[in-house]
């Protein structure tokens, strides 16, 4: 028989997310919750995404919780190592520790209309059964390997950015990395003085612009502590730089014209030769893809033993890869920089709601939710960083908080209320999904790139197609007339 566990809130991930949640839970005084990580370790994307140079592309003061400033960040941009330090900081500072399972993968989630609960599998074989159910799972965690023809027969060595074989030593060996994307601008500077050639396969060059990067003064991080307003200051000068950028993206794309002209004078200073420099110049709006942080990567192309290959690639042999122009580059290793599948529902987490509606086949044409928090058909559940709740310009720390806000309160109205089931109306949702589609249509995200903001048939399911501070003010009081409590 399976063993049961019961609890009044289930939260799914320990990243970002769930980590949050936690802690306003416990700040509330609600202490019956437990927390699901499938790994044996805390930290989700910032866990697992261990590469050389790994570093977040939004400055450390925003890009952390607003109620656990840390004054001691080493750098306006800190490496992956210290966000994760942070969040380990934040897990024990609030004691997690003891509403925390380790090591559980959950497999379904499935509501009991009868009792009004959750029943969440675990591949353990144990069961949750849970009045509200909270899913921080995130979408940055199913790693993209590209299907190519021949992969399987490649004698090297082969892995994704996300899970960087740390055992495999680059030292003088003839290095191929597949991807131009985020991960990859970080990973190149990083490796290059290391390896003895590089062979960098782009497929759309990434619009590249300077990175506003320093070390952090000894004399700041004290300011930070003696008078945390300071640093408060400097969190909301952050924040209202990025929201600018938002105007052109969002209001008028014109606007980005002006920064595309600058991004064009920075990669021309930055790659002298001609050819080069035409290889990676993008051929696509910027902002319509996301825009790159770097001041490293240029200069790292342009070294003698690097190749940049943008013919598309037909095969890979055991020692090499084929393009598809026929020529044949030959290689130690393979690093896919090819980044996540985080438009589309993983079709592999069964997800069934009342009257077991599934999830996967709801949102078979694209995921929706209401204000990316709630789905119709799905009482007493919860997303954080649910559809639509991305961003292009913004730390994602802050829709976080205010999701975390939104579901606060509406656990709270069910709790007042004395009934058993809180669910999004279907006409609130359906409206709501429907302006915000129509928003996107006349955005920077729509002007025709492809990227991994929209599904496989081009819906964009991924950003939030306003300011952030619009959002904030979305979900800053719930409206008990959206929702139907039973």
């Amino acid at each position: 028989m399976a063993d049961i566990i019961r609890t009044q809130i289930v939260i799914i991930g320990a990243g970002f997310g769930g980590i949050g949640m936690a802690i306003r839970l416990k700040q509330s005084g609600i202490t019956d919750f437990i927390m699901l990580e499938r790994d044996q370790k805390i930290g989700g994307t910032w866990r697992d995404n261990t590469y050389p140079g790994a570093a977040c592309d939004v400055s450390s003061h925003l890009y952390s919780f607003s109620f656990e400033p840390n004054p001691d960040w080493s750098r306006m941009f800190s490496p992956h190592h210290e966000i994760q330090d942070y969040m380990y900081h934040c897990y024990n500072k609030y004691n997690l520790a003891p509403f925390t399972h380790l090591g559980e993968n959950v497999d379904s989630m499935a509501f009991d209309d009868n009792q009004a609960v959750w029943i969440v599998h675990t591949a353990s074989g144990k069961q949750y059964h849970t009045q509200f159910l909270v899913n921080a799972m995130g979408p940055l965690n199913r790693a993209v390997t590209p299907n190519i023809k021949g992969l399987g027969n490649f004698k090297g060595t082969t892995f994704h950015s996300s899970h960087w074989n740390h055992t495999c030593d680059l030292k003088d060996k003839k290095v191929a990395v597949i991807g131009t994307g985020a991960s990859a601008i970080q990973i190149v500077p990083n490796i290059v003085n290391e390896v003895k050639e590089l062979h960098l396969f782009q497929r759309t060059a990434p619009w590249i612009i300077p990175k506003r990067d320093r070390a952090m003064k000894d004399w700041e991080k004290r300011l930070f502590r003696t008078l945390p307003f300071s640093q408060r200051w400097l969190r909301n000068k952050v924040y209202l730089i990025n929201e600018l950028t938002a105007i052109g993206m969002v209001i008028n794309p014109g606007i980005l014209k002006v920064l595309e002209k600058l991004a064009l004078l920075f990669l021309k200073k930055s790659v002298p030769n001609e050819a080069l420099r035409k290889k990676v110049t993008p051929n696509f709006s910027i902002g319509c893809k996301r825009i790159l942080l770097s001041n490293e990567y240029y200069p790292a192309i342009c070294k003698s033993h690097v190749e940049v290959i943008t013919d598309g690639i037909e095969e890979i042999k055991d020692n090499s890869i084929i393009t598809k122009d026929g020529k044949e580059t030959a290689v130690d290793a393979i690093i896919f920089a090819t980044g996540f599948n985080a438009a589309e529902y993983p079709k592999e987490l069964i997800v069934k709601g009342s009257n077991g509606i599934v999830l996967g086949e709801l949102w078979e044409s694209g995921p929706e939710a209401y204000l990316g928090t709630a789905v119709h058909g799905f009482p007493n559940m919860f997303l954080v960083i649910g559809p639509n709740t991305g961003l292009g310009h913004n730390s994602m720390v802050f829709m976080i908080e205010s999701q975390i806000e939104y579901i606060l309160q509406s656990i709270q109205l069910l709790k007042n209320s004395g009934k058993k089931k809180i669910e999004v109306k279907q006409n609130v949702q359906d409206e709501y999904n429907k302006t915000l589609q129509e928003k996107l249509k006349n955005t920077i995200w729509n002007s025709g790139c492809k990227s991994w903001y929209t599904t496989s048939n081009g819906k964009n399911t991924s950003i939030w197609p306003g300011f952030t501070f619009q959002f904030w003010w979305k979900v800053k009081q719930l409206k008990a007339s959206d929702f139907v409590v039973e």
